[in-house]
């Protein structure tokens, strides 16, 4: 999965460098002649399987270089212990999220020298594939698999409910809001003869991986780009009301254990998929745990049965045509570490990651879209999620988000979690939350740009 988040700076991690290290680094011998880079990636399972065979095709195509692939569990930590004890990998698989914080860490090496030798340029990329990794002007690290979100329904319960359920599919001419799309959840809920929820329309908290973000549907922004944090504008406050308004509705505590009572999101009890929750934001990926967990769903053109559920872009609010087409967007990314012994035969590799030829390889293997404007003739033709195209539709969008380019973002995104939670227990209103997170986050915004000053003048530049 993608959007995960960095515990440990490399300033503390650099401490534990020296015994923690040892236990992961292992220095086998070759004597076939090539140059072996290692490569690091977090994916196991089908994703795991995915990247293998693409590593196994560029290993096989060549005979300079060969990548010694290893699944790597807690990556970004390992990655930044590698990096501060002098032996990292050559190559590393990470999170798009992290590449602020690593690249003001010095923890990568800027791309842009490789990028010029090689072609590789910013108009062969969906854009915000190619933003994500930008910072102060520089290239950091390229997509490896990308992801953006929509809203997928459950049709066998809007049929249950007595609804249309393709209707919201209207969104896609501009008719759907999240007013309505509201109206239709309340319809779609159930409660068991006890009173407690049974089924849930909608859940802003399912499956939680994005409370950082809703305020951008709202037309909030968290911050202006460089040094002012903008937790509490006035989008950010109307998106929290609105999560208010389920705990409201239906009852804080009710819609708490309801949420705690789903089961997990890699199985068939997946809320929406044990149909217990209507509809749901979910991403490109999301296709292919319905056809491994929930095959029912499917359709079958041999026998006619239609899908049990659609997708549509995420509504808007009505009074906000201007946010339609809302999506979250992120990314898995390829670095090369500081310290890598390999570089140059490193970035070789990642060339081949980021031509069609590889970039097709391995998101079609992980039923996924591409980040690139041109693939190989028939990639979204024959990719086994027929969502692929839809989803690199959604990831154009003007309205396209992605987490905020600061080394501070996990420490934001944590403070935006705890006032979600409290807002959502009816503990705290949305604006005395959001207040607490603009307090705590623009002081540490501002010692971190005052610190990243200290160093940038130590080394003889200019912070921008």
């Amino acid at each position: 999965m993608l959007l995960r988040k960095l515990y440990t700076p490399l300033t503390i991690v650099g401490l534990l460098a020296t015994f923690a290290y040892s236990e992961y680094v292992v220095k086998p011998h070759y004597h076939d002649h090539k140059i072996h880079i290692v490569y690091w990636e977090k994916w196991t399972g089908g994703e795991g399987d995915a990247i293998k065979q693409t590593v196994n095709y560029f290993n096989h195509s060549q005979n300079k270089i060969h990548v010694d692939l290893l699944t790597i569990s807690d990556i970004q930590d390992k990655t930044l212990l590698s990096v501060a004890g002098g032996d990292p990998p050559d190559v590393a698989g990470l999170y798009g999220a992290d590449v602020a914080q690593y690249a003001d860490d010095r923890a990568v090496i800027d791309l842009d020298p490789y990028l010029r030798k090689y072609g590789i340029k910013k108009s062969q990329y969906i854009p915000v594939y190619w933003k994500m990794n930008n910072i102060r002007g520089k290239e950091y690290a390229l997509p490896s698999t990308p992801a953006s979100t929509a809203l997928f329904y459950n049709r066998a319960l809007f049929k249950a409910a007595g609804m249309d359920p393709d209707k919201p599919r209207d969104w896609h001419h501009g008719h759907y809001t999240i007013e309505e799309m509201d109206k239709d959840a309340a319809r779609l809920t159930k409660f068991a003869p006890n009173g407690q929820l049974q089924i849930m329309g909608f859940l802003p908290a399912e499956p939680g991986w994005w409370e950082w973000g809703w305020g951008y549907f709202f037309g909030g922004k968290l911050w202006n780009g460089s040094n002012k944090i903008t937790a509490n504008d006035a989008g950010n406050i109307k998106a929290y009301q609105w999560i208010a308004s389920f705990s409201k509705k239906y009852g804080a505590n009710n819609v708490s254990a309801f949420h705690s009572g789903l089961g997990q999101f890699s199985s068939s009890q997946n809320g929406f998929m044990a149909g217990k929750v209507a509809m749901e934001i979910q991403g490109v990926w999301f296709y292919h745990y319905i056809a491994m967990y929930a095959p029912n769903m499917l359709a079958n053109p041999k026998t006619g049965k239609q899908a049990e559920w659609g997708i549509a872009p995420f509504p808007y609010p009505a009074d906000r045509p201007d946010r339609a087409g809302t999506t979250f967007a992120d990314e898995d990314v390829l670095v090369i570490p500081r310290g890598a012994k390999h570089p140059n035969s490193a970035f070789k590799f990642i060339d081949f990651m980021e031509s069609p030829k590889g970039m097709d390889m391995l998101c079609g293997l992980q039923w996924k879209m591409s980040p690139l404007i041109h693939n190989e003739p028939g990639f979204y033709r024959n990719n086994r999620n027929r969502t692929a195209r839809f989803f690199a539709e959604q990831a154009e969008s003007k309205n396209v988000i992605n987490v905020p380019r600061t080394g501070i973002y996990p420490e934001y995104a944590d403070a935006l979690q705890n006032a979600y939670d409290a807002v959502s227990l009816l503990d705290q209103t949305p604006k005395q939350a959001l207040d607490v997170v603009q307090r705590q986050i623009q002081r540490q915004l501002n010692e971190y740009i005052q610190h990243e000053k200290m160093r940038l003048a130590a080394e003889g530049k200019s912070h921008k």
